[in-house]
């Protein structure tokens, strides 16, 4: 029953942000009129498709940082607004770039981004939960992505975003995804206290060797 409807909400969000697109662009026969478009739509059911085959969920685990929940609300409110604004600001001319060069390499971080968001996910399995919590039998992944970066999943939300934006040509777009990196990075923060209690010395090692986010920068 937990999997039956963490696959709903999957696929109600996936419907909700892109009709909020389509209307953004003032309905579907004018958003699907451009190739971009269109390939952004078939990446995004695409990627939820695959989503839907993972076992992340919203878990407490045995132990959870609950006082980290508020980042959600802002998490919301910048999908939603991330979903209708840079489709209507590219309809409407508003603060946006010059030529289709711009969509294609939207797309192309859209795609890229949401490839390094959900490869975590199965690498972690049932360990990737939506809250930050310690999971029975918890276990410390450090290799592959994460022997690079310690937060892959993050960094792929963030550059999908960033690709979304760009495919619409959109400033506000990039801003947006931009604006998505304080929230992440006080998730990130809880997450890493949890971890450094959990695992001590072990945690503390691997921080020492690995970036937050950006291989050889953050």
């Amino acid at each position: 029953m937990a999997k039956f409807f963490q696959l709903l909400t999957l696929l109600t969000s996936t419907l909700i942000w892109f009709a909020l697109a389509v209307a953004g662009w003032g309905g579907s026969s004018a958003f699907f009129a451009h190739p971009a478009r269109t390939a952004l739509a078939v990446l995004g059911v695409a990627l939820a498709g695959l989503g839907m085959f993972s076992e992340a969920g919203l878990r407490p685990g045995v132990r959870e940082d609950r006082g980290n929940r508020w980042i959600f609300a802002p998490l919301l409110v910048i999908g939603l607004l991330s979903a209708w604004l840079p489709p209507w600001s590219d309809r409407n001319g508003l603060l946006t770039l010059d030529g289709d060069t711009a969509r294609w390499i939207g797309v192309l971080l859209f795609a890229a981004g949401g490839v390094l968001r959900l490869a975590p996910v199965f690498v972690l399995g049932r360990r990737f939960s939506g809250l930050v919590a310690i999971q029975p039998d918890h276990e410390l992944v450090t290799s592959g992505l994460y022997g690079v970066i310690r937060h892959p999943s993050y960094l792929g939300l963030i550059v999908m975003l960033a690709g979304w934006g760009l495919a619409f040509r959109s400033v506000l777009g990039l801003l947006l995804a931009a604006s998505l990196v304080f929230p992440l990075l006080a998730r990130i923060h809880a997450e890493e206290t949890l971890l450094a209690e959990q695992f001590g010395e072990k945690y503390a090692a691997y921080r020492a060797r690995t970036y937050r986010l950006i291989p050889g920068i953050y």
